[in-house]
């Protein structure tokens, strides 16, 4: 066992200065042929090892992020296929599988669509590539499903046992994803599209979205889904499979066939009493009330404690979709890479006394978001941790004059 262990450690760090060397500019050629002499055998854990261990050892996210698609082709020769287990139809990874066939056959009618176009069609044959090609770019819009689900469920597993990096770059690249999509869906929206302005769609969206999206497939089927099962438990894929729903599927539904786990029990919600009150400087609340009372505020809260950790999040009008899965998960691993450096500078100033607010609004879907943070501190003035409050303003922002008479709303 320990020459096994040795054998997996000299590999993981050999990878390490290849890859090195690959970002320092050697070719690509000459990087596949020291890496087929190095090893014959290499798989998805010993490469997320890689990628963690360069960001320990400070090479930037964003480095790695711009060499991810080389790092997968240099790779691809040297990977062996991992033996799987069985996997049960609608377990999370044949879910996640069959959701990429998806992906992958929009990726396909897209380029048909386009190399139609590039070929010269005109008429009604270039109006249907064009149907056709707007149709796989709507399709593959709702890859947001797939990426929010891996990013929010099975990155937040992985890190109970320490895989982060990994996380961190795939992260990035589905937000380069996500960037090429909308940009698509906008350029594909453009009134009287010329056969000219359709090649360069083609060009400088169309190409760039089709590549990234089927480099990102070969990602999670290569190294994700495979590291994934190596290292979760059935019970960590019950609760992922438990919490799925609240994030959506993409393109498919699905399968029938997997029973996760029946947890031993339900977890103590609160060691007090249901009945019980809550003496407060203000005045008692029982349990019950303020549960009640969290539900029934108008806006979106999240608590992060003094550690970076998530703690509780309201279950009441939530504009951002939470899942159980973050309750202990770092903060910083809750957003995309690039906001991390917000959040950190948020954390820091509150943390430090500097400051005690940070705010912002946006504009998504029709709603004007506002999110507010704060700082939440004791009696002493100690720092306890962050309070996120997001709200829609939207219907404030609509109001005008005066109300002076009781008129409920329609019921929802």
């Amino acid at each position: 066992m320990s020459e096994l262990i040795n054998n997996r450690a000299h590999r993981i760090e050999a990878l390490k200065h290849i890859i090195l060397d690959l970002h320092r500019g050697a070719a690509p050629l000459e990087v596949k042929a020291r890496l087929k002499a190095l090893v014959r055998e290499t798989d998805a854990v010993e490469i997320a090892a890689m990628e963690q261990s360069l960001i320990a050892e400070g090479v930037p996210v964003e480095e790695i992020r711009a060499m991810c698609n080389l790092h997968a082709e240099v790779f691809e020769e040297v990977m062996t296929e991992s033996a799987l287990p069985d996997i049960p139809p609608g377990h999370p990874v044949d879910t996640f599988r069959r959701e990429n066939e998806a992906i992958g056959r929009a990726v396909a009618m897209m380029r048909a669509a386009m190399a139609e176009i590039r070929a010269g069609a005109g008429g009604d044959v270039l109006t249907e590539a064009v149907g056709r090609w707007r149709q796989a770019a709507n399709d593959l819009a709702d890859v947001e499903k797939h990426y929010a689900r891996k990013e929010n469920l099975l990155f937040s597993k992985l890190e109970k046992y320490g895989i982060t990096g990994p996380s961190k770059v795939m992260w990035a690249k589905d937000d380069d994803i996500r960037a090429l999509v909308k940009l698509l869906g906008r350029r594909l929206a453009e009134p009287e599209l010329t056969h000219d302005r359709l090649t360069e769609i083609a060009d400088t969206a169309g190409d760039p979205a089709a590549a990234e999206i089927d480099g990102m497939i070969f990602k999670e089927e290569n190294i994700l889904l495979p590291m994934a099962l190596e290292t979760l438990t059935e019970e960590d894929w019950g609760a992922v499979w438990q919490d799925s729903p609240d994030y959506g599927w993409c393109l498919i539904e699905p399968r029938a066939g997997y029973e996760p786990p029946q947890p031993a029990g339900p977890p103590p919600v609160a060691e007090v009493a249901q009945d019980r009150a809550l003496r407060f400087p203000t005045g008692n609340l029982t349990l019950e009330q303020l549960e009640g009372l969290f539900r029934a505020l108008p806006v979106d809260l999240t608590f992060i404690d003094a550690d970076d950790r998530v703690r509780y999040f309201s279950e009441g009008e939530r504009i951002f979709t939470r899942s159980k899965a973050i309750l202990g998960r770092k903060v910083q691993n809750c957003h995309p890479p690039k906001s991390v450096h917000m959040v950190e500078q948020i954390v820091s100033d509150f943390r430090a006394g500097r400051q005690d607010k940070a705010e912002f609004w946006i504009e998504l879907h029709g709603k004007f978001i506002h999110i507010r943070y704060f700082a939440v501190r004791g009696a002493a003035g100690e720092y306890l941790g962050t309070l996120e409050v997001t709200q829609d303003l939207a219907p404030l922002r609509a109001l005008s004059g005066e109300r002076r008479l009781l008129e409920y709303a329609p019921a929802s």
